[in-house]
């Protein structure tokens, strides 16, 4: 039976589907490396996300100089691959309202997580100690950047930090969790969330552009990485991934 957009469920079915998650994701990939490219003479030249540099090490650890390149174009045709067989299992056309309303169901989540993040964090902090003091969300390292630059980190941090850190070490952790530990998928999901939110939090304060460490931005961090964690699992890549770059543009460029 074809999905149609009429039933209510049926976007929230079609929406996680690979052709629509992972076709979703890749304007944040190009307009990425469309601003990387626009910058690469300019004041911060050489900044990029730290989970995009994590890749391209890893990759030129194997290929050499040219690892990042290689990423690109793994994510790329990897998403094009999955969300091709995708289309040729369901036999269905692509419809171009699910991804309009992909993005305006991305807009809503990071504007309604953000402040809820914001919340949850404040009383959290309040409840080890009433003295500790948290605004919305902690101020990156980054905002000392032009918003050209704080825009493309922000593009990137959606796709990439998605991509490293539920995908990767989450969903990994979770495989292996399962199938060397024999763990149950609540058990092996949960723990791979919280580890991954964890060092989702700890991340943020490595390397050069690292910021500095405070106890409410890495509470709230790591709330965040419990959140996307959870999106991830119950909306899909595409979904999570935007609604992290539209909060990072919110918290990078707008603010």
């Amino acid at each position: 039976m074809p999905a149609r957009l009429a039933a209510p469920t049926s976007y929230w079915r079609l929406s996680r589907a690979p052709r629509y998650s992972l076709l979703f994701s890749l304007p944040l990939l190009a307009a990425y490396e469309g601003l990387a490219a626009l910058l690469s003479h300019g004041h911060g030249a050489d900044v990029r996300n730290g989970a995009e540099v994590l890749l391209d090490a890893l990759f030129s650890l194997v290929a050499g100089p040219r690892g990042s390149m290689i990423v690109v174009g793994v994510v790329v045709l990897g998403c094009v691959a999955l969300a091709g067989r995708d289309m040729r299992r369901s036999g269905a056309r692509l419809q171009g309202r699910v991804f309009w309303l992909m993005l305006a169901e991305s807009a809503v989540l990071a504007v309604v997580g953000g402040l809820l993040l914001g919340i949850a964090t404040a009383r959290l902090l309040h409840a080890v100690s009433p003295h500790l003091a948290i605004v919305a969300g902690p101020r990156p390292a980054e905002a000392a950047f032009g918003w050209p630059t704080r825009l493309m980190l922000a593009l990137g941090a959606g796709l990439f930090e998605e991509l490293v850190f539920r995908v990767l070490l989450v969903g990994g952790l979770a495989f292996g969790l399962r199938r060397v530990m024999g763990a149950g998928p609540m058990v092996a999901g949960g723990v791979a969330s919280l580890v991954g939110a964890v060092v989702f939090a700890a991340a943020h304060y490595v390397g050069v552009y690292g910021d500095a460490f405070t106890l409410a931005s890495f509470t709230f961090r790591a709330l965040a990485g419990l959140f996307f964690s959870v999106l991830f699992v119950l909306r899909g890549f595409g979904i999570a991934a935007w609604t992290h770059a539209l909060y990072d543009v919110m918290v990078l460029v707008v603010r």
